[in-house]
């Protein structure tokens, strides 16, 4: 949760979702989110660590992504969490996620 509780490193991970799978290069994520390369460097290490983004080498260039499963995961982990003993507790929560689920099923991994 760490990760996604500082402003910039929010404000990336909502960009790398919205782009999908095409990603955005590092280059362009510091560009439109007005931050030094070497300060959205730092940022997206925090959040690869935090299994939130992946990223890929396409040529000179690092393309980072929002990585699903792993979001999936930690929303999996803080439900579980929330509503330990008290499973109506996350009923509000879940009938708000859940429909969003079905738009965005969970990516293939290769083998």
């Amino acid at each position: 949760m760490n990760a996604l509780g500082q402003e910039t490193r929010l404000r990336a991970f909502r960009l790398l979702v919205e782009a999908g799978e095409e990603g955005v290069s590092a280059g362009e994520i510091a560009r439109r989110l007005e931050v030094p390369h070497n300060t959205m460097s730092t940022h997206l290490a925090q959040l690869t660590r935090a299994g939130l983004i992946r990223s890929r080498r396409e040529s000179r260039s690092i393309i980072y992504m929002a990585d699903l499963a792993g979001t999936r995961a930690l929303l999996a982990f803080l439900v579980q969490d929330c509503c330990h003993g008290q499973p109506e507790a996350c009923a509000p929560l879940l009938d708000a996620v859940l429909p969003l689920a079905a738009c965005c099923p969970a990516p293939q991994r290769p083998a």
